[in-house]
């Protein structure tokens, strides 16, 4: 499992997504996960920056992990308002981050940190079939 604790900011998003494509590029089909796990990971990131309650001092935590032939994704933050899918009107301009991990990943959900403050958001991602 890969770990790393990155600032609360929105400026954080493109690093997180930088680390999730050096852990895949180690994994020999990490590339099947890629595209997917990439947007996922940006929407999940994304959703801890904004939404989150917790003080801005506190880090956001992602963590990856290949189990199984799922690629999992885990965004951890400080704070206690938990994620839902909600859906946006046409005229939105924010709001469809959730849409498109419920759509997107194989399965997804939220849940309480087990050893500390705050929740995380986690999403599981089968790999993309290859044509041949």
């Amino acid at each position: 499992m890969f770990v790393a604790r990155l600032d609360s900011r929105t400026e954080s998003t493109p690093l997180a997504r930088y680390l999730l494509r050096a852990y895949l590029s180690g994994l020999p089909s990490g590339d099947r996960y890629r595209d997917t796990a990439e947007l996922l990971l940006g929407e999940l990131f994304a959703n801890a920056v904004q939404h989150s309650d917790a003080p801005d001092d506190r880090h956001i935590e992602v963590r990856f992990a290949l189990a199984n032939s799922r690629l999992r994704l885990e965004v951890h933050d400080a704070g206690t308002t938990y994620t839902s899918l909600r859906t946006a009107a046409p005229d939105d301009e924010h709001g469809r981050g959730l849409f498109l991990v419920n759509e997107l990943a194989e399965r997804w959900g939220c849940a309480s940190r087990p050893c500390g403050i705050g929740k995380f958001v986690w999403a599981l991602i089968a790999p993309a079939t290859t044509l041949a």
